[in-house]
């Protein structure tokens, strides 16, 4: 009886708080509708409410199309229990069906619905209703045209024509100056989907600097050209700063293009289209500019600054001390080629030490220009106490709108300087001037300096012509060395004997690894290897005929004892042995390793045939 209680009273208690969980989600009312649609076309816009029962749901005035059917309303719950946490959300549609009846660019207005006696609204929204594509002259054949929204016309084999894919270069502009901004976008339109998307030549952007603008190519547009609808994507979008006059081309691009058309198949169901890849190379158009040089003359303060800007000034700390560091901050703001900018030539008295200006630009892309600032600063220390100043500094830039020259100017700083801890690096003198104190320039001696002349012939010396001798012989060193190296390293025979002992020393590392292990057998297997391997190169034979026999044969015909030839003959079967049988090896594998390397040593001295 008492569990009935305490399960009834957690059921009241998770009700209750599903409901506080409810009444405390957010309400809110949106729509859902296209941006574009086609003119003739059917469309659907979507009005919801989340979170909330609504009443008196009064829908807006959608111009240049003709109500269908609705609103269709439709209501949806969730709920979830998460972390002994629950939450619960609903979700109430109104759906409208209209008819594209007039093409234009439509404001619809906002929907309002009414929850608990309060009422909400949805944002208003924009609405454009393109023209149906003109059939006639398309290419396509009898049966028409290729429309975006009718997969019939986008049979499996029919031609893709030149006005159905292409892909075109834009600028902003026909002309621009020198320095200002041109926006350029290159575009995909098809009127067929894209399932694969490859550029194999990029356009070039020679007498150009480029800011790339960041952009997600995709198909979601739709933009209706010379009587034809054509979905559109982005493929790049950049500004263009030109950097001389003259007329300046945007070379084309190619591209490799894979869209898909749509096979008709009779099945028992009926008729289904069936998708089919196509490829195809589309290359874009170029594209030229006529770039016009700035006006002449050009103020002396200007420095290539083209757009609109505004500058600014300041020094840091307020208060100047000798040999404490100071800032004088320079700061463009504007728009335009500011990322570009070179620091001005500001005047400072010469008893400051100056480093050079530090640049920071924070800029970036906005509209069809660059904005943002560009900061100079000079970081300088004064070296005497007193009364300095810094006189205005210009700033010019062109500004393409007016067309003309503006000159921009700082103030003028008076700088009282007080004295500081530390010394000075320099020493003033009572013209103005600095004396430099360093120890190793020192002052030009007048008077008699007791020179003599001498019109001795240095040709005529011996020194003289060893610069040319001593170069001449080291080089012809040089060259006799390189040609003899080229020689025997063409000589593969001669090369592998030469390094045979280097190679089989990098062998026995292996060998000498498994021996600190203690693998036994790997150990022989190792060091067998190194042998054979060594033999190989050294005797100029193939390690397939390797044997003993020849081996032996091989080695007494050069000169090499016999003991040393029974010293590697019984070594190879020591270890052949105790591959298979280490346990049974007669000799330890440390006295092995030694011996190899002593029969290696011997067998050095070899010559080759």
């Amino acid at each position: 009886m008492k569990n009935i209680f305490n399960e009834k009273i957690f059921l009241f208690l998770l009700i209750l708080t599903s409901g506080i969980v409810y009444a405390s989600a957010q309400v809110s009312f949106t729509v859902d509708a296209p941006r574009q649609v086609i003119q003739g076309n059917k469309f659907q816009i979507t009005f919801v409410l989340r979170n909330g029962e609504g009443n008196a749901f009064q829908e807006p005035k959608v111009e240049g199309a003709t109500k269908l059917y609705g609103p269709a309303t439709s209501r949806s719950y969730s709920s979830q229990w998460v972390n002994g946490v629950s939450s619960s959300s609903s979700s109430e549609e109104y759906a409208i069906t209209y008819r594209a009846d007039k093409a234009g660019k439509y404001n619809i207005g906002a929907a309002k619905v009414s929850v608990d006696g309060k009422e909400y609204t949805t944002k208003p929204f924009a609405l454009e209703i393109l023209p149906p594509d003109k059939t006639a002259g398309a290419s396509g054949g009898s049966s028409g045209g290729v429309q975006i929204d009718n997969y019939d016309s986008q049979s499996a084999g029919k031609q893709v024509g030149a006005n159905d894919l292409f892909i075109r270069i834009n600028l902003s502009k026909s002309s621009a100056y020198e320095q200002e901004a041109v926006v350029c976008t290159i575009k995909l339109y098809t009127k067929y989907q894209i399932s694969q998307f490859m550029p194999t030549l990029q356009p070039s952007f020679n007498g150009f600097l480029i800011e790339e603008l960041p952009i997600s190519p995709s198909l979601n547009n739709v933009e209706h050209i010379n009587g034809q609808n054509y979905m559109v994507a982005e493929l790049k979008k950049c500004i263009l700063f030109p950097q001389q006059s003259g007329e300046l081309t945007i070379t084309s691009g190619n591209y490799d293009v894979t869209i898909v058309q749509f096979e008709s198949i009779r099945t028992m169901f009926g008729t289904m289209r069936q998708p089919v890849e196509k490829q195809l190379t589309v290359k874009s158009n170029s594209q030229k500019i006529n770039i016009k040089p700035l006006p002449a003359p050009k103020p002396a303060s200007f420095s290539g600054a083209v757009g609109k800007f505004s500058i600014q000034s300041e020094i840091k700390p307020q208060v100047l001390k000798t040999y404490e560091a100071a800032t004088l901050s320079y700061v463009v703001k504007g728009q335009g080629n500011i990322k570009y900018l070179k620091a001005p030539q500001i005047q400072f008295p010469a008893q400051f030490d100056v480093y050079d200006p530090q640049n920071t630009a924070n800029a970036s892309p906005s509209g069809n220009t660059v904005s943002g600032t560009m900061t100079f600063e000079y970081t300088f220390i004064p070296q005497y106490v007193g009364k300095y100043e810094i006189p205005e500094t210009e700033f010019c830039y062109f500004d393409p709108a007016t067309k003309k020259y503006v000159t921009l100017t700082t103030p003028k700083y008076d700088l009282s300087v007080a004295k500081g801890a530390g010394s000075a690096s320099q020493s003033p003198v009572p013209n103005g001037g600095i004396e430099q104190k360093n120890s190793d320039i020192l002052h030009i001696k007048t008077g008699n300096l007791d020179l003599q002349k001498d019109h001795a012939s240095m040709v005529s010396g011996f020194a003289y012509w060893l610069w040319y001798i001593i170069p001449t012989i080291v080089l012809v060193i040089i060259l006799i060395y390189y040609r003899k190296t080229i020689k025997e390293r063409q000589n593969t025979a001669l090369m592998r004997t030469k390094y045979a002992n280097k190679l089989a020393k990098k062998r026995l590392k292996q060998a000498k690894a498994y021996m600190a292990a203690g693998d036994n057998a790997k150990f022989y297997g190792e060091l067998l290897n190194a042998i054979w391997g060594y033999l190989s190169d050294k005797l100029e034979i193939p390690v397939s005929e390797l044997n003993k026999e020849n081996i032996s044969s091989v080695l007494e015909g050069r000169g090499i004892s016999n003991e040393t030839v029974s010293m590697l003959m019984d070594l190879l079967g020591k270890c052949e042995f105790a591959q298979y049988a280490p346990e049974l090896a007669d000799s330890s594998i440390e006295e092995a390793y030694n011996k190899a390397l002593d029969v290696m040593n011997k067998l050095e001295t070899i010559k080759r045939k």
